[in-house]
């Protein structure tokens, strides 16, 4: 079926990303149609699923890549900060929405879930001790306590310490306000409220080409999978929201804003056990630092995970390398995202990237026993039999144009809008999920300069501290931690 009067926006992609703009948009504009194509039976099965990600609320206060040690081993807390900054703007959002009944109870999506580092040897002890000095001032790291004290790690988590060398010096910090997030559930609810306010949504739908038209809308050709019926769409404003699809989708439109940019995919594994006396003995997330060459998505961690009320532990990521932009994609997403454009930056990329290029392959080398040890660096104990390996979610990393290097490797995310806004796409990975909110709300701000004027009051209402630095006003940042951690039933 063909539609004829264009629809306002529709959002391609059924993850965080998408839920996260149709929440947005149908609250400052309700008039507004949506629409959702999502190519899968469900919503939520990419990175979005649970299980394709570590339920990680990114707030910085554990992951130590957000503030690497320089040349000349200093410190500097601004990535963190940012990061927790935009943090807090989900955690309004998601507060608001539970006080008005868009969100159910915040225990089906988002738990308490302390937030650790944990470190071994001198230099890399006295690199936290620094990192500690650095956000001790900073409101949002107000709560961070620091030990290198065997018996008071062991306290904080049991599993870490026990029958652990105990002439190996180590070092830990620990935040009680972190949070695991069930992301697939959180995007489920989403999505269920956008349709109880008249979103549409429509699975097993594939996008296969997008054009502009004279009129200034898009054209969408659709492919429905069941039965293999074939339809457009045309649309006001579009999103691609489509995780690793996005690279392929936002090259069909034919902007000029996506040239130079390229795709470098990453697979990813964890070790996971159910096994209920392992998982009482270990309530955190805990980090520890990234091998030398490996991105910043490997970073071991060894966290509590909470999905359908059911908690579990989980360690890795184990790092691979498929052409495959999509778990559920295929092996020639690689081969086929090349274009003249952006040739030269993905070849750029890989020839500035040796370490990584090493420790792929390193990765892909690794048989379980290996695996095994890495999880005994965190948990001395571990026993084969309990664990089991699964396979997380692709992430595809920015490649993109630079004037010094030819082309660079991203390991965030970017927003990539055309000149006139009338469609914008997400590429990228961490922190992902977790700044949905802020990146979607500079979506808007970007994409809709007009109205948005006219929305900021309601998006000040769901975001206090929208335009704002919390870390500039320590008691607004205490008053809204306090706040939304009674909303979502967080320790104050």
């Amino acid at each position: 079926m063909n539609s004829e009067a264009p629809v306002d926006v529709v959002l391609i992609g059924g993850g965080i990303m998408s839920a996260t703009l149709g929440t947005l948009i149908k609250q400052v504009q309700p008039d507004w149609s949506i629409q959702v194509i999502e190519r899968l039976g469900s919503v939520a099965q990419e990175s979005s699923n649970p299980w394709n990600n570590a339920g990680t609320g990114h707030a910085a206060l554990c992951e130590l890549n957000y503030m690497p040690e320089a040349p000349d081993g200093s410190v500097t807390a601004d990535k963190a900060v940012s990061i927790n900054e935009q943090f807090q703007i989900s955690r309004q959002l998601w507060a608001h929405l539970v006080r008005t009944g868009a969100l159910p109870e915040p225990e089906t999506f988002i738990n308490p879930t302390p937030h650790m580092t944990f470190v071994r040897g001198k230099a890399n002890v006295e690199y936290l001790k620094k990192r500690v000095e650095v956000l001790k001032d900073q409101p949002l790291f107000a709560e961070m306590e620091y030990s290198d004290d065997p018996a008071t790690i062991a306290e904080w988590t049991p599993l870490i310490m026990k029958k652990r060398n105990p002439r190996q010096r180590i070092a830990a910090t620990r935040n009680i306000s972190g949070t695991d997030v069930d992301f697939g559930a959180l995007t489920r609810y989403l999505f269920d409220d956008l349709q109880r306010q008249g979103g549409q949504l429509r699975l097993n739908t594939q996008v296969t080409d997008i054009d502009k038209q004279d009129d200034g809308t898009w054209k969408l050709k659709l492919l429905r999978h069941v039965g293999n019926a074939r339809s457009t769409i045309r649309a006001r404003f579009v999103f691609v929201g489509a995780g690793g699809g996005a690279l392929a989708l936002l090259q069909h439109s034919g902007i000029p804003e996506i040239e130079g940019f390229g795709g470098f995919p990453i697979s990813g594994q964890f070790l996971k056990t159910t096994n209920p006396k392992l998982v009482a003995q270990h309530q955190a997330k805990v980090y520890g630092k990234a091998s030398v060459g490996a991105p910043p998505m490997s970073v071991p961690h060894f966290d509590t995970r909470m999905v359908e009320g059911e908690p579990s532990l989980l360690f890795g990521p184990y790092a691979g390398f498929t052409p495959k932009f999509l778990k559920t994609s295929t092996w020639f997403d690689l081969p086929f995202s090349i274009r003249p454009h952006n040739i030269g930056p993905m070849l750029a990329v890989a020839r500035h990237n040796f370490d990584l290029m090493k420790y792929l392959v390193g990765e892909l080398l690794a048989g379980r026993k290996k695996k095994l040890d890495a999880l005994r660096e965190f948990m001395p104990t571990a026993k084969s039999e309990d664990w089991e390996l699964i396979t997380a979610g692709q992430r595809v990393q920015v490649m993109k144009k630079d004037k010094e290097k030819g082309g660079v490797l991203q390991f965030g995310t970017e927003v990539v809008t055309s000149t006139d806004g009338s469609i914008a796409g997400l590429l990228g990975a961490s922190p992902g999920a977790s700044t949905a909110a802020p990146i979607m709300v500079d979506l808007l701000k970007r994409c809709f300069p007009e109205q948005y004027p006219a929305w900021e009051p309601k998006l000040r209402e769901m975001i206090p501290s929208l335009g704002t630095r919390l870390s500039d006003d320590p008691a607004a940042a205490a008053a809204s931690l306090a706040d939304t951690a009674e909303a979502l039933h967080l320790p104050a």
